[in-house]
């Protein structure tokens, strides 16, 4: 007699990942086309400002230059709220592993990796990432 209970419990798991790939792969592909009209407008957008001259250029090309500096700006404040978040797990792990008691190995030590990873993050995020009114180099063009 065929077990019903067992190939739905198999199912279960097969059905829900087939489910999440799905999703991620969709969701992956509406991003990258949403990244693709946004180049594509911003190009359109600076051949307009190469075509017209003046001061409504001058002032399309200074909100450019104030969303490339948002945009950074949030980049750092994301690098940092990780670093502080990943220092804290490491930080969480080292406590809670020196509670449980091993007298022959230090298993506390372990959270000193997260540790390590969230203090090299926020050391690049204050120290080394680049500033919104930084000069930056420009990688399109390669100057």
């Amino acid at each position: 007699m065929i077990d019903f209970n067992a190939i739905f419990g198999m199912m279960i798991p097969i059905v829900g990942a087939v489910a999440l790939f799905t999703f991620l792969a969709i969701a992956s592909w509406g991003e990258q086309r949403r990244r693709e009209r946004e180049a594509y407008y911003r190009a359109e957008v600076l051949k307009k400002v190469a075509e017209a001259s003046g001061a409504s250029g001058q002032a399309v090309l200074a909100m450019l230059h104030e969303e490339e500096a948002a945009r950074l700006r949030r980049r750092r404040e994301g690098l940092k709220l990780g670093g502080l978040i990943t220092t804290a797990v490491g930080l969480g792990v080292a406590v809670f592993l020196g509670a449980m008691v091993h007298e022959d190995r230090p298993v506390w030590t372990v959270g000193l990796i997260p540790l390590f990873i969230g203090l090299a993050v926020l050391i690049y995020a204050l120290l080394v990432a680049p500033r919104p009114g930084a000069a930056q180099p420009n990688t399109r063009t390669g100057s």
